[in-house]
């Protein structure tokens, strides 16, 4: 075990995908070398996933039934003493070692508040066809281009997430962004090329079916974060970020087909 803060993992869930929260919650269990905190929000009803929660030894918690950031924030608020925070999907998982790898960055930067690493991504039956890997160049888009930073190879400092407050329940699809572009003003962000998170990339995840909306979304929450004076001269550069952006999104989802047949 090393020495250093604990980490908060929460797994918010509907309960729908109860054949990926198993795996899910067994690789947040998994973690070796550092001691973790499992949180599940999941709503009352959703016996089977409860259950599955239970088995894996975690804190369950009533979701409370105003979207995605309202179960993060839920999760955060059953923080008990934790110094560092993730939050994974429920057909999410982490590697072996990922989160001892994150906490790593962290204990040696006292500077830092968000550490990420690369990220795989995985079809529908768990196999990997593409890896993310944009490392420091990730937080030097992050005002104006993509968001290269993978939620769930990402960790942060749990005081520093109180600074900047709650993840905004007004957004749908980009609240991860907000947050980040938040934090950037109080510390750096520290990255490493090793895998430490896998993120399932079919039809039915989030901003893969509703990418039009989550795009226009990202850009209105960039344009906020934008000085005033900057902030007209916004559309310059947005046309050709959605355009790369639907390019990637196209490609990923036809090698995510091509492993599936």
């Amino acid at each position: 075990m090393t020495e250093g803060g604990a980490v908060l993992a929460v797994v918010p869930t509907l309960g729908e995908r109860v054949d990926t929260l198993g795996p899910a919650l067994a690789s947040v269990r998994a973690q070796e070398g550092v001691r973790t905190t499992l949180v599940v929000v999941v709503p009352p009803a959703a016996e089977e996933a409860r259950r599955i929660a239970a088995e894996h030894g975690a804190v369950v918690i009533d979701d409370p039934k105003r979207g995605l950031s309202a179960a993060v924030n839920a999760g955060i608020a059953a923080a008990n003493g934790e110094t560092y925070f993730s939050w994974i999907g429920d057909d999410d998982e982490l590697h072996p070692g990922g989160l001892a790898t994150l906490v790593g960055l962290l204990e040696s930067d006292p500077g830092a508040v968000v550490a990420f690493g690369a990220c795989d991504y995985m079809d529908d039956r768990g196999q990997v066809f593409a890896v993310s890997r944009a490392g420091r160049w990730a937080r030097r888009v992050l005002a104006w281009g993509p968001d290269l930073i993978p939620q769930p190879a990402s960790l942060t400092r749990l005081d520093a997430m109180r600074s900047v407050g709650p993840y905004d329940e007004g957004l749908r699809f980009v609240m991860d962004l907000d947050m980040f572009l938040r934090l950037r003003k109080h510390g750096r962000y520290v990255s490493t090329q090793a895998r430490v998170a896998a993120y399932r990339w079919h039809p039915d995840a989030l901003t893969v079916a509703n990418r039009g909306v989550s795009i226009a979304e990202a850009e209105g929450v960039k344009r906020r974060h934008l000085p005033s004076a900057v902030r007209p001269l916004a559309r310059l550069w947005e046309r050709p970020v959605r355009l790369a952006i639907n390019v990637v999104s196209t490609r990923l989802s036809k090698r995510a087909r091509k492993r599936r047949a």
